[in-house]
């Protein structure tokens, strides 16, 4: 299959590039110049350079599947109203018209757990009919895109799956996140200041993820809905506790976690959990392994 991925060089996307390219598809993937992928990538897609606004009609031709990773805001501090909106809807909007007018059929989008926000608190497991209730620019313009790529899915008549995975980890992420920081911890000695460690996620693993992404797209392309959300996640909830003890301890460490030591976040939402539709994240890694994808 000839894909496109936006976003390529993110903690996602560079997973998402070494399963495809591994897999033999004809891979076109968009960078901002400068930009570099956070993990070391076997093979080199083919590389657009710039931003979404400045794909050429050509680089759409002969897609079989957009994949569209690529989100501003997702740091918190670059996080502002008007650019979040600008990249998330408004431009990714336009490039999805654009790829309909190239032909392309099939349009994979990842959206974002915090879309739910405030519904969280209402829900043991997230359903993806969940109210969205988002708490900032990013996450409010995540779940804007959302609508307006349903509302493309059936004006266009293209099929559009998004996809809200749940909290990622792993190997490329940026070292302010809470994964990095407890390995950093563990392998200098030094111990680790934390909150109480209360807070009940979905951990999975970004090379998970990647894979996921990869099956469901298989499955779209064989698909005959217009319109569809997922939730990804490792239907395995734990304790924010649990999950860095088992990490401390795998990782021999000799420094102290000092559970309590931190207040939790204003308005901190204790429970954040998605509901999983196993069935279908077992036909998207069936549909790998169809192909031999490991």
């Amino acid at each position: 299959m000839k894909y496109l991925v936006t976003g390529a060089t993110g903690f996602i996307g560079s997973h998402l590039l070494n399963q495809l390219i591994s897999a033999n598809n004809e891979v076109y993937a968009l960078r901002r110049p400068g930009s570099k992928p956070h993990i070391f990538i076997n093979e080199e897609p083919i590389w657009i350079n710039g931003n979404l606004d400045d794909l050429r009609d050509q680089d759409f031709t002969g897609v079989d599947c957009l994949i569209h990773l690529a989100a501003h805001g997702v740091e918190s501090s670059k996080a502002n109203w008007q650019e979040c909106f600008r990249w998330n809807v408004t431009s990714s909007l336009e490039l999805w018209l654009r790829g309909a007018r190239a032909g392309i059929e099939n349009f994979l989008i990842c959206g974002s757990c915090f879309e739910y926000g405030r519904s969280a608190e209402s829900f043991e497991f997230i359903p993806t009919s969940a109210p969205l209730l988002p708490t900032g620019p990013y996450h409010a313009s995540k779940a804007a895109a959302t609508m307006a790529a349903s509302a493309f899915a059936e004006t266009e008549k293209k099929k559009v799956w998004v996809l809200r995975p749940f909290h990622v980890f792993g190997d490329g992420e940026s070292s302010k996140r809470l994964y990095p920081q407890i390995l950093a911890a563990a392998r200098s000695g030094k111990d680790l200041p934390l909150t109480g460690g209360n807070q009940v996620r979905d951990f999975i693993n970004v090379r998970e993820v990647a894979r996921l992404l990869y099956g469901y797209s298989l499955l779209l392309s064989g698909s005959d809905k217009l319109f569809h959300i997922s939730n990804l996640g490792s239907g395995d909830p734990r304790p924010l506790k649990a999950f860095i003890t088992q990490i401390w301890t795998e990782e021999k460490a000799t420094g102290q976690l000092l559970f309590g030591a931190l207040p939790y976040r204003d308005n901190e939402v204790m429970r954040y959990v998605p509901k999983i539709d196993k069935a279908e994240q077992d036909a998207a890694i069936e549909a790998l392994l169809r192909l031999d994808v490991p």
